[in-house]
């Protein structure tokens, strides 16, 4: 099965790459030329255009930084979509986005598959990250040896939109958590704790949670790249309010969460990362929460092996 991967930046050329890694018959595609040609020196195809890669490729991988991205590439390759063909959508996006441009697919007898990931870009890196698939069994059942070449757990959550919004839910919790950390430790530096045992008395309590156990140490290391910027965050958790509106759900962290990364952007830079939050709170009060001996990167030392399908308790 040959399969075509558009967009190859900080989570989708870790997601292609590890297609490539695995001997997959790999076709790329990005605005930025050097990232292809990063890839075709590994051994995969240069695509072209989104139209021409949809003509070659059985399955057309896209992973975009916005909604109106996405718009833009499927609008592209929707002439030449045709019985046969699957478009997977990688990207975080819009539900209700998602399903409408999956509805011209299939009306042209192609195959749509909701499909976004879970678990940070070291994660993605090494093929051990966490994929949602909203789509029919049908279709599932035809891309999973796809899916679990590039993520270890693959859960399939029920129609197309699923997926997006399930997606969508967990930034927005991620996201809750790390201001709360940034909160947490800022606290426990001013009143004079030491910052590896604050560590790790979170990480063996109640408290801990995959984002502590991350990028706790990103902050306390100083060096704050955890390859997520804060204009991403504000989209993601801009959609979460944008479901809870549409459902007519009354939020109250939410808008709050909103306003606090509309002034980390306003003091940091539109595409600050998002753990640069936490200088809001050292500017406040005057103190630096680091403390040594924690890594400037995140590393994933997990063995890579084939995923498999994660299945809901019934």
């Amino acid at each position: 099965m040959k399969v075509g991967f558009i967009g190859l930046g900080n989570v989708g050329g870790k997601l292609a790459g590890s297609l490539l890694r695995n001997g997959t018959d790999l076709v790329v595609y990005d605005l930025n030329e050097d990232l292809v040609a990063g890839f075709e020196a590994r051994g995969a195809l240069g695509g072209g255009s989104p139209a021409s890669m949809v003509q070659v490729c059985d399955v057309v991988i896209t992973c975009l930084p916005s909604p109106a991205a996405c718009d833009a590439v499927v609008t592209q390759m929707l002439p030449a979509m045709a019985p046969g063909k699957i478009w997977m959508e990688m990207s975080t996006t819009d539900a209700a986005e998602v399903r409408r441009l999956s509805a011209e697919v299939i009306a042209r007898g192609a195959a749509a598959v909701d499909c976004p990931v879970s678990g940070g870009c070291h994660r993605a890196d090494t093929g051990n990250i966490s994929i949602y698939a909203g789509c029919d069994r049908a279709t599932f059942d035809r891309v999973l040896p796809i899916l679990t070449i590039m993520g270890r757990r693959v859960l399939h959550t029920g129609d197309i939109g699923t997926a997006s919004t399930l997606k969508v839910m967990t930034n927005y919790l991620a996201t809750a958590n790390l201001m709360t950390l940034c909160e947490a430790l800022t606290v426990m530096k001013a009143a004079g704790l030491d910052m590896a045992t604050t560590y790790e008395a979170i990480q063996i309590s109640s408290g801990t949670s995959f984002v502590h156990e991350t990028e706790s140490q990103l902050i306390l290391s100083g060096n704050r790249d955890v390859n997520f910027t804060m204009d991403l965050v504000q989209k993601d958790i801009g959609l979460f309010q944008t479901i809870a509106d549409r459902h007519n759900v009354p939020l109250e962290i939410s808008p709050l969460m909103i306003e606090i990364l509309t002034d980390g952007q306003r003091r940091y830079g539109e595409r600050a990362q998002s753990d640069e939050l936490i200088c809001r709170l050292e500017e406040a009060t005057g103190l630096s929460v680091t403390a040594p001996g924690f890594p400037t990167a995140l590393i994933d030392d997990e063995p890579e092996e084939r995923g498999a399908e994660v299945r809901p308790l019934r």
